[in-house]
């Protein structure tokens, strides 16, 4: 299989998406949902081979750098994609989709190690509810990155743009929590098994992964509580969301980037 082909073939279309989804946004073009999500569709077709053989290559529990962005970005789109048929999240695809074809590229010139071992159920299921977490969770951060321009634009009285097409603020609202409870499920999920089911955690350079995962944990709980209970909303559920994810991005990649780019271990 030659990836670069289909690495370029995903990113033009991740590219044609998210520009009609802005130009939409810029109220330059009418909204069309359905050639968005087609794009995307068929943007994620080229993608999932070359990240499917890149998974096949990757060295047990704890694949490469580039590995776990292309995987990664693959299920974020995919989850977009679904989740924008019932819900009011396409415009995310705006900042997601470039960075998905992005990653992609950028990884096929990346080599991967030979494979040494397969995955235990256990293991596969901290795998699995991990990368949903985290794609739930850059779906959620992107939402309110939509929302705190949103927020802005509002609180400066500047009620044309962008704020015309996106929907009411009540509705960006209660779709972003409501992605962070489903994000939060999952995280939840991916810590209880990594406690279950990963051993010698030290020894993998799983510690630190799972302290920052702890943590991002702990930030987005004080967030739902304090929703429910105080009433949080606005910028300040905005700048919460955005914290807690780039604790579970730092805790995701971080390490990764450390030990891959920096000290140059594998």
């Amino acid at each position: 299989m030659q990836a670069l082909p289909l690495a370029i073939m995903a990113l033009i279309l991740y590219l044609g998406a998210a520009s009609w989804q802005g130009l939409t946004l810029l109220r330059r073009v009418p909204q069309r949902p359905v050639l968005v999500r087609a794009l995307g569709l068929l943007g994620l077709l080229f993608h999932l081979p070359v990240a499917l053989k890149l998974i096949d290559q990757s060295p047990g529990l704890l694949p490469g750098l580039s590995t776990s962005a292309v995987f990664l970005t693959a299920i974020m789109v995919l989850l977009l994609l679904a989740v924008s048929l019932a819900k009011p999240v396409l415009n995310v695809a705006i900042g997601l989709f470039p960075l998905s074809g992005l990653a992609l590229l950028l990884a096929v010139g990346v080599p991967s190690p030979e494979r040494t071992g397969g995955m235990t159920p256990g293991i596969a299921l901290h795998a699995i509810s991990s990368a949903l977490a985290f794609a739930v969770m850059a779906i959620a951060a992107f939402q309110a990155v939509l929302l705190g321009l949103q927020n802005q634009a509002l609180r400066h009285h500047h009620t044309r743009g962008v704020v015309q097409v996106l929907p009411p603020l009540t509705t960006m609202e209660r779709v972003l929590f409501e992605l962070i409870w489903a994000g939060m499920i999952l995280l939840t999920l991916s810590i209880v098994s990594g406690f279950i089911f990963v051993e010698s955690m030290f020894a993998q350079h799983l510690a630190h992964k799972t302290i920052l995962a702890l943590a991002a944990w702990v930030i987005f709980a004080i967030l739902l509580i304090s929703h429910h209970i105080l009433g949080w909303r606005g910028m300040r559920a905005v700048r919460w969301t955005l914290g807690g994810y780039s604790v579970l991005l730092l805790a995701y990649f971080g390490s990764k980037f450390v030990l891959e780019v920096i000290l140059q271990r594998t």
